[in-house]
């Protein structure tokens, strides 16, 4: 795995990125945690194997570096026979890991960069730049995405190394960013069957100006019910594909 210094692309690459598809487990009333330290489990193991077949198909799976302190995810695919299929296809047994930072709160023991013999790209503020590199040592490849960090420079990065199909598995506020700024193609949302109901937890997103409102409905194209839960599917671009997970 190539680690070291790196830098986001210039303004010719900007016009291109991955196609970026968000994943997340939702209760009714929208929280994707409570309020303890304990993680909250919205699925189940049919819907688990599902997103399973979703990862195995995409390049890569971005996280926040939120999600990693909190949940601390291995982010791999679980299936021996999807990890075997990729394979054979030239390709690694899971997708490469990648995740954002302003602040450089990242613990290099994490699972995130101990397991999968995996690509693990962090985007960094440049003000902690230096001092992420020093933390992750070898464990990362570590990229400079400016003060304040740029999320289309991010994607357009991501497809110069290959990119072509990004899963995002949260947390809040990037879905939230990436949505904000249009640059979602679709949401697969899973919806367990109770509340959470505590305002301090989190939300699947926070406030924002979302280019989808009462006035520009998103288009819904797919509703199952996976045992007790039940998968909305979003298209959110023209870019749309209808391939998913089974």
């Amino acid at each position: 795995m190539t680690t070291g210094p790196a830098a986001l692309p210039g303004v010719a690459a900007a016009g291109r990125r991955p196609y970026v598809l968000l994943s997340c487990a939702m209760s009714i009333d929208g929280y994707i945690h409570d309020a303890t330290e304990t993680r909250l489990l919205l699925s189940n193991d049919a819907d688990f194997d599902r997103v399973d077949a979703v990862r195995a198909g995409c390049d890569a799976i971005l996280v926040g570096a939120h999600t990693i302190r909190q949940d601390n995810p291995r982010l791999l695919v679980r299936s021996p026979d999807r990890r075997a299929a990729r394979m054979a296809r030239g390709l690694p047994p899971s997708p490469a890991k990648v995740t954002l930072t302003a602040h450089g709160d990242l613990d290099p023991d994490a699972a995130f960069f101990t397991t999968g013999d995996v690509d693990k790209i962090v985007y960094c503020a440049s003000p902690v730049m230096e001092a992420l590199r020093a933390r992750l040592g070898r464990v990362a490849t570590v990229v400079d995405a400016g003060t304040m960090i740029d999320l289309s420079g991010l994607l357009a990065d991501l497809a110069e190394r290959g990119i072509r199909r990004l899963m995002v598995e949260g947390g809040s506020s990037v879905h939230t960013q990436l949505l904000t700024a249009g640059l979602a193609d679709e949401a697969q949302l899973v919806v367990a069957p109770f509340f959470v109901g505590n305002s301090r937890a989190p939300r699947f997103v926070g406030d924002g100006d979302f280019p989808w409102n009462a006035g520009c409905r998103a288009t819904l194209v797919d509703v199952r019910q996976i045992e007790d839960v039940v998968l909305l599917r979003y298209a959110l671009s023209d870019r749309y594909e209808a391939r998913g997970g089974p």
